[in-house]
Order: structure tokens, then C-alpha cells, then sequence
């Protein structure tokens, strides 16, 4: 007896999807668009080792199938796992296995479901490795350590059997106030683009797919309120918030999660231009859309139930829920209309295809992967990118870097509450970590300090309200000692105490969760840094000590204006991750040079957003009562020598509309004594043509270079239409006659121009 032409591997994808469409009953089909259920509930440890519940058997039962599985291996504070009852990897993989194995065994045709799991920074799961937040990618400007990064954890995740990564990718920071700005790659769409790129790239060499989070637009949230209305209009969406989207698509993005946020009055997850019309019909995507969690259930407020709530994502374009009853009710949308058959089978087929081709009818579970075929170690990666995106906001008085001269006396004091806190440098979507794991910024001080040198600590303040109880210990620290590294931010660490909405977001109104001031649903109207933490800066300052401030974070917060005497130096360091400590520790003992550029700019105040440094270009003066430029511009970024840029020089001064390519060229010299791990950025700013009102300037590349002391190197940028291309009136990328100035600079404030004419295409 031969065997159906679904099970033939050798057949091709869309025969074997056509016969095992062919084959399945209404409900089957139905439930191969459903992930009702959390993967956590789908085991229990009670009595022994992991084994399936009878909640699973039921839910398979109820489809006679299961199209996805949500967060088999998560564990957090939301879904309540921890190490007590929890998965390991060794379990993990023996559970996914056993979830197919049932799936395969006791359902009529036999179809393994997608598992899917959530890769924010690194996996979410019990020992799995947590990466620096994307914000702190972003900050590297480092597309290839990223993607090197993405694939070590990657494999962590594949190696228990999961298939779907879940990452944000496509938000953009436009007003740091929102909670989730720590999961973007920053406020530009050019470097997000490039972030994304590396993401789908370094997961695929892992045999991941990844799904993009969140389709579109969600970064424009008014006021930066969580899953609020956006104002977007369609140019601002085309030429803002789709690039990263359009550039994950094109580097083989499985899937891409459909946003809270509503859209010309449409939430996206039942927008027919975004998920139907733009990203199948213009783009050409064939992968899964996927709803963002209990997002399909939210549409009840405009259909009256879920049944209807169910048929107009669907209809949109919507295939795969997320924690909704609307999808489980697809067959009564059917019967009752609200659905065509064709509809239900596009989704359906999408879903298939990409089970075929991630290979789950012929290995569901990966096998174990040679010890000589393993990808680096990621927990080390993540370090070198933590390290590459500390960012040196500002530097006075050459205190940085500390000395390491063995056997100087010397005392450092290590002052503030992120000093000495793992759980407030590794992020929001982060599994618990084993105690004793991990590096504070304490502990890398410590171990980066060279013999005779006295490390002492004090907190000095918690990390918010207005306690200053520890202050006398910490101002007598200050006092005694050489130098004092002031350890401030926020937190995204969740708790116990934390409460969480049904789709795992922190509830907020009034008031902060206990600890947290940062992540999903953490959202400030005030970016300044809490009281205690103003006045432990303020007067440690004044003891005559010099500060350096290392700001970890999760956002940019407000900075008010530094003197000399206020601060020596300033740093970002995000939140660098478990090893973070020992990153942020080797750049203020120049183990590292610090080579981090700003990916979002720093507001002076959340009075004067929006602070974002492409915005359109109408020449307003400024604010009566305060400047509104930054406190640091985009692209901005210190380090320990000096360097000098040439202007930039192109290779024509003129360029045909039609076939623009060009090179622009500018020598970067390092003038300093110590090496240089420059960033050289590429801008593009329209002087005169177009059809739309043009922006100050936008990012269109960026270069590398290592320049030791006294030597001097050249980027090269090769500009073509992708450098050159905007956004027309018909919302194509079009390069457009006029003239514009290519700027080459090490931040978005200080570049130096060369014009360039683009003439129209003869005929």
C-alpha cells in the first residue's frame, strides 16, 4: 500500500499540501489555525518527570489536531515557571518530542503541530542563554556580532524542539516613554532594517524561523501608551515603520505578527491593506500572519461575538490565533457564512506549507546536534555584544579609562541601586536565572581591578521614590575613595508581586509595579530618573569625588544638563544581559574601548518630544523655555581617543534618476594615542525636488573601521537606489530628480556634506 502524497518527502511542497488539504474535515482544518493553548499547561512535573496533561489530550481531541503550541519551555513570572516545576533542556526536548509523538500517534492524519517560543533576547527558557535587550543591539550597529549572537540561541531553542521564534524587530522607538522600547532596535528604519536582516539570518543557520513582531506601526502609539491608537497616515507608515518589515521579508522571514495597534481606524489584525493587500499583494509574502495574543478577542467590541470577531481577522488575512476563542469558532463563521470556504483554505495551506518545509513530517524533533557541528557559544557572544554597545554619552577630565596599573593605591567606590542587581540588567521576557549565575556591574569592577586596588559599595538609594536612607553610607564611600562609579536606570524585572493582563503585559494606571519601570506595559509620562536616584547623583557630585555614571536601562531617560563638576563621564549600557557586569567593567577599565552608538536620541525632557533626529524638515526654531534639540543625537558616541573626519567625496557630482551608482568616500584619521573602533554613518538629506516635504536627514549606511593611534583609513560607500530611493506620491520607493546632500559624520548632528544633482531619466 503506497503511502498518501502528503507523506511522500520527495513530492513537491504545494502537492503535498493540495492532498492533505483535500483530506480534512471542516474541524481539522479549523484546527490547524488555532494555538489556544499555553504550552505550559500542557505538562505537569507533579509525581516525577514532565508528562503530558489531560488539558493537551482534550485540546487535541477538540481538532483532532493542533496547529501551534505556545511556550512549551517558557518560564517567567507571568506563566508562573520556575525551576521547581519547570523545563530544562533535557526535559524540554523529551516534552516537545512527546507532544509530536501524541500528535502524530492519536489524530487521524497525523500532523505535527508548529512549537513556537518566544526569542525576544535570547530564549525564554529555563537555562536558556539571555542576550543584551535589542535596544543594546541596536546600540552595537553591528549587524554581523548580532546575527552571530541570534544563532547561538537559536539552536538552544531548536535543540528542544521548538521551530517559530517569536522576536520584536519591526517597533521603532518614536517616543521613548512607551514601556517596549527596549525591545526595538532603536528609532531608525534604516538601522532596524539592517537588525532584522541579521536576526532572520542568523536564526535560519540554526533551522529557525523567525516571526516578526509587530506589523505595523505599534512604535507610533500616542503618548507611548501601550496597544493604544496610533495617528499614522500612510506616507508616515510607508516611510517610517514598514522598512524593517519589508527588509525581514526579503531575508525569509517565516511569519509576521500582526500589532495591536489600529491602522485607518482597522486594528492590524483585522487590516485587509496591511495583511492582504500591502504585505501578500505588493510584497509577495507567502508565510503565516500571526495574531498578536488575545488580539483576535479584542475585535469583539466591533463585531458583537466572537464567532464574527474570528471571520474578520481571518478575512483580513490573519492565519494563526493567539490565545483566542474567535478562531476556535471558524467553522460556525463558515457555516454561517461569514467565511468562504477559499479563505479558510489560503490559511490553511499557509500553515501546512510551512510545516513541510521546516521538515516536521519527517522529523518533528531535531536530532541531536554533533559536538563538531555546534554554532559559538552564545552566552559569549552575548558578552561581546553587551561590550560593543556600551555607548559613551559624554567625558570630562580623562578619568575614564580607570587605571590598571597593579599596586596603586587606590579605592573605587561602587555606588547605586542597578550597581549590584542581575535581575535589573537582563530585560523584560526573561526566564529566571539559577543563583549564583550571572555578573553585576559590581562584580565585573571587582574582577577588573588590578591588585591593591579597594572596591567598596554602598546602594545609596532604591531605584525608585524618594528614600535616601542609604544616602550617609553612600556620600561617606564617595568621599573616602578616588573615584565613584554611580550605577542608576531602570528595571524591567517582574515578580511575585507583579500582576499581569491575560496576555502577560504588567498592569499599570496609577502607579509603578513593584520594581519595574520599564517593559511591556510599563509605560512613563515622565522620562526623568526617579527622585532617589537625582539626589544620590547630586550629592555624591558634590562630595568632589569624581562620578562616572553608568546608566543601565531600558529606555533613554531625560538627561538634565552635566557639568564637569556633576559627572566625569556618562555611559549607557542598556541592559546588557547576565555577563553584562563584566562588559560594562572592561569598558571603564579600557580593557574594551567603548564603541557603542546612540540608536535612538536622548531626550532633555519628555516635555519636548518627539526628540527623533528624522523628522520633517519644516526649520522650527525651538521652544521658548528649553532647546529642542537632544541632550545626545542619534548616532552619537564617544570614545577614549580623538578622531578626524574629511569631508566626504563622491565619485560623480551627477546621476541619471534611472541607474544612480555612485561611490562616496570619506578618511577618518585617528588623532588620538589609544585605538579608534569607529562607526562612520552615511546620511541623506534633500535639498530641493521630491513629491513629499523632506526630512532633516536619514540614515542610509554605515562603516566599520579600526584605526590604531596615528593611522588613518577610508569608507567606502557604494550609493545607489536604496540610498538614494524615496517614498512617491504612489508610495513606491523611487529615486526622484533634485538635489540632495550626501553626509558623512559620527552622528547625526555632526556631518559634513558633498551635493549631488539627480537628473530625470532621459525620454
Amino acid at each position: 500500500m503506497s503511502l498518501p502524497r502528503y507523506r511522500d518527502p520527495a513530492a513537491p511542497v504545494p502537492e503535498r499540501v493540495r492532498d492533505l488539504l483535500g483530506r480534512m474535515t471542516l474541524r481539522e482544518k479549523v484546527g490547524q489555525l488555532n494555538q489556544r493553548m499555553y504550552g505550559w499547561d500542557a505538562y505537569t512535573r507533579a509525581g516525577g518527570g514532565p508528562r503530558l496533561t489531560d488539558a493537551f489530550r482534550a485540546e487535541v481531541a477538540a481538532f483532532d489536531g493542533m496547529g501551534a503550541l505556545y511556550g512549551l519551555q517558557r518560564a517567567d513570572a507571568w506563566s508562573g515557571v520556575g525551576f521547581a516545576d519547570g523545563l530544562d533542556a533535557r526535559d524540554g526536548a523529551r516534552t516537545a518530542e512527546a507532544v509530536q509523538r501524541y500528535l502524530v500517534e492519536h489524530t487521524r492524519l497525523g500532523i505535527p503541530a508548529l512549537l513556537v517560543e518566544e526569542m525576544p533576547h535570547g530564549h525564554q527558557a529555563l537555562d536558556g542563554t539571555v542576550l543584551p535587550v535589542n535596544l543594546a543591539a541596536g546600540a552595537t550597529w553591528d549587524p554581523g556580532l548580532y546575527a552571530d549572537a541570534v544563532a547561538g540561541a537559536a539552536a538552544e531553542l531548536r535543540a528542544r524542539g521548538a521551530h517559530l521564534a517569536l522576536v520584536s524587530a519591526l517597533d521603532l522607538v518614536r517616543d521613548p516613554r512607551w514601556g517596549r522600547s527596549e525591545e526595538c532596535f532603536g528609532e531608525d528604519p534604516y538601522l532596524a532594517a539592517r537588525m532584522t536582516e541579521a536576526l532572520v539570518e542568523g536564526a535560519g543557520r540554526a533551522g529557525v524561523a523567525v516571526v516578526l513582531k509587530h506589523f505595523a506601526g505599534q512604535g507610533a502609539s500616542v503618548g507611548g501608551r501601550n496597544s493604544a491608537a496610533t495617528e499614522l497616515g500612510l506616507r508616515e507608515l510607508h516611510e517610517v515603520h514598514l522598512a524593517a518589515a519589508r527588509a525581514g521579508v526579503a531575508a525569509g522571514a517565516a511569519g509576521v505578527m500582526a500589532a495591536y495597534n489600529e491602522f485607518e481606524g482597522l486594528p492590524c489584525v483585522a487590516n485587509r491593506y496591511l495583511l492582504t493587500d500591502l504585505l501578500r499583494g505588493e510584497w509577495g509574502f507567502e508565510g503565516v500572519v500571526m495574531a498578536d495574543g488575545t488580539a483576535v478577542d479584542r475585535l469583539v467590541r466591533m463585531t458583537g461575538d466572537p464567532v464574527a470577531a474570528g471571520a474578520l481577522a481571518l478575512d483580513a488575512g490573519c492565519d494563526l490565533s493567539l490565545w483566542d476563542v474567535g478562531f476556535t469558532r471558524l467553522d460556525e463563521a463558515s457555516e454561517r457564512g461569514l467565511v468562504s470556504e477559499e479563505a479558510l483554505d489560503a490559511a490553511v495551506a499557509r500553515v501546512l506549507t510551512l510545516k513541510f518545509r521546516l521538515g516536521l513530517f519527517e522529523t518533528p524533533v531535531p536530532p541531536p546536534v554533533p559536538a563538531a557541528g555546534r554554532l559559538p557559544d552564545p552566552a559569549e557572544l552575548g558578552e561581546r555584544l553587551a561590550a560593543a554597545s556600551v555607548t559613551l554619552l559624554s567625558h570630562e577630565g580623562g578619568v575614564l579609562p580607570l587605571s590598571r596599573t597593579p599596586g596603586a593605591a587606590r579605592r573605587i567606590a561602587v555606588l547605586g541601586p542597578n550597581a549590584d542587581s542581575l535581575e535589573r540588567q537582563i530585560g523584560d521576557y526573561t526566564a529566571p536565572q539559577r543563583p549564583g549565575t550571572g555578573i553585576t556591574v559590581l562584580d565585573g569592577i571587582r574582577a577588573a581591578a588590578p591588585p591593591g586596588t579597594e572596591v567598596v559599595h554602598a546602594r545609596g538609594c532604591a531605584l525608585v521614590g524618594d528614600d535616601l536612607s542609604g544616602l550617609p553610607a553612600a556620600l561617606a564611600a564617595a568621599a573616602s575613595c578616588d573615584v565613584a562609579v554611580l550605577v542608576l536606570g531602570g528595571s524591567s524585572a517582574r515578580s511575585g508581586d507583579t500582576a499581569f493582563e491575560a496576555n502577560g503585559a504588567a498592569v499599570t494606571g496609577t502607579g509603578t509595579p513593584t520594581g519595574m519601570t520599564c517593559g511591556e506595559g510599563v509605560d512613563l509620562a515622565d522620562l526623568a530618573l526617579p527622585a532617589g536616584q537625582r539626589a544620590l547623583w547630586e550629592a555624591v557630585s558634590a562630595s568632589g569625588t569624581p562620578v562616572v555614571v553608568v546608566l543601565v536601562q531600558g529606555r533613554p531617560h531625560a538627561l538634565p544638563e552635566v557639568p564637569a563638576a556633576s559627572a566625569s563621564a556618562v555611559l549607557s549600557a542598556w541592559y546588557p544581559g547576565p555577563r553584562g557586569g563584566r562588559a560594562v567593567a572592561d569598558v571603564l577599565f579600557g580593557i574594551a574601548e567603548p564603541r557603542g552608538r546612540l540608536p535612538v536620541s536622548v531626550p532633555r525632557s519628555a516635555a519636548q518630544l518627539p526628540v527623533f533626529y528624522n523628522g520633517k524638515d519644516h526649520r522650527y526654531r525651538g521652544y521658548v523655555d528649553q532647546s529642542a534639540l537632544p541632550r545626545h543625537a542619534f548616532g552619537h558616541g564617544l570614545s577614549y581617543t580623538s578622531v578626524e573626519y574629511g569631508p566626504p567625496r563622491l565619485s560623480a557630482a551627477t546621476v541619471d534618476a534611472a541607474a544612480p551608482r555612485l561611490t562616496c568616500r570619506v578618511t577618518v584619521r585617528n588623532t588620538g594615542s589609544r585605538p579608534a573602533h569607529e562607526t562612520v554613518q552615511l546620511y541623506v538629506r534633500r535639498l530641493t525636488g521630491g513629491t513629499s516635504w523632506p526630512r532633516v536627514r536619514e540614515l542610509r549606511g554605515f562603516a566599520r573601521l579600526d584605526l590604531a593611534p596615528g593611522t588613518e583609513a577610508e569608507a567606502v560607500f557604494t550609493v545607489g537606489h536604496e540610498t538614494l530611493a524615496s517614498v512617491d506620491r504612489a508610495l513606491r520607493l523611487t529615486v526622484e530628480p533634485g538635489e540632495i546632500a550626501l553626509e558623512t559624520g559620527p552622528a547625526s548632528d555632526r556631518t559634513r556634506e558633498a551635493r549631488l544633482r539627480i537628473t530625470a531619466a532621459a525620454g
